[in-house]
């Protein structure tokens, strides 16, 4: 009887249910999983006080312009050595046009701190938590001793969270959609650095909900308009039909943080949302 005892009570079936792994990860029970990645974030960012969210995207691969000058050294030193080498070549083009786009790096980081030195405890630079545009945005509060968020993402190849988040505010999503929530619950603006696909699921996600009217109109700033306007052709959407005249106008370029900011706060006093306290210029 008692290896029949000892059989029941190591059988998965005795173990309680919130700590069986195993039965938590099953397709059966997704539903409950959703519902754990959203309250738990959910949670974090009541008890710290955030009621709203600068939102800024940007390529994991944006480099700080240090960085970009030395890959480009490096690249140029490989082409030299092996001139007929078409890898090479190639390297040297990437390298090139990193090093153009890392001064989107320096704008990230400027309008973090923007955001983290406005006055207002309540309102937080939120980014997706990792390397690239993310950090710059994070590294700008960091810069001013503002608090920020991360919402990281659970990924086949681990994407570690940047060192300028806030201890505490970084939280990591299993589900994709979840962490899209988030993004969009307090957000007050949506910035987009220059990115890949990863920023235009979030720009055109958050797009579609605008337009749509799933989520209450907020300010979206595309940063560096030469780059934008070589992604996606908005105009050309409007003249076949595939939007509305009036869906261009649901966001807008800046090409300086100082530019992004200050549309950023004049879109809210037009629309008797200020983010400034009322004590502030």
């Amino acid at each position: 009887m008692d290896a029949r005892l000892h059989a029941i009570m190591h059988d998965p079936s005795y173990v309680e249910a919130d700590r069986d792994i195993d039965f938590l990860q099953g397709d059966e029970t997704r539903g409950v999983r959703l519902q754990l990645d959203y309250l738990k974030a959910e949670q974090i960012l009541q008890s710290h006080g955030i009621d709203r969210t600068i939102v800024i995207f940007g390529s994991t691969r944006l480099r700080e312009p240090a960085t970009a000058e030395k890959e480009l050294a490096a690249a140029k030193q490989n082409a030299e050595d092996r001139p007929n080498d078409s890898a090479s070549k190639r390297a040297l083009r990437l390298a090139e046009h990193r090093l153009e786009l890392s001064a989107y790096y320096d704008v990230g980081r400027k309008l973090g701190r923007l955001v983290g030195q406005c006055g207002n405890p309540r309102l937080t630079v939120l980014t997706g938590g990792g390397p690239g545009g993310m950090e710059a945005a994070n590294r700008g509060a960091f810069d001013v001793g503002a608090k920020s968020v991360g919402l990281n993402i659970t990924l086949p190849h681990e994407q570690y969270p940047n060192p300028y988040l806030t201890p505490g505010l970084c939280v990591r999503f299993h589900y994709f959609a979840m962490r899209k929530l988030h993004f969009m619950k307090r957000a007050a603006a949506l910035v987009a650095l220059p990115g890949g696909f990863g920023t235009l699921d979030e720009l055109f996600c958050a797009l579609t909900l605008i337009q749509t009217h799933k989520s209450a109109p907020i300010p979206v700033v595309l940063i560096g308009e030469s780059y934008w306007r070589n992604v996606f052709n908005a105009d050309f959407l409007v003249e076949v039909g595939s939007i509305d005249d009036e869906d261009r106008e649901l966001f807008s370029y800046a090409d300086t943080a100082e530019e992004a900011w200050a549309s950023i706060l004049a879109w809210h006093s037009q629309n008797g949302s200020p983010l400034l306290l009322d004590s502030q210029p």
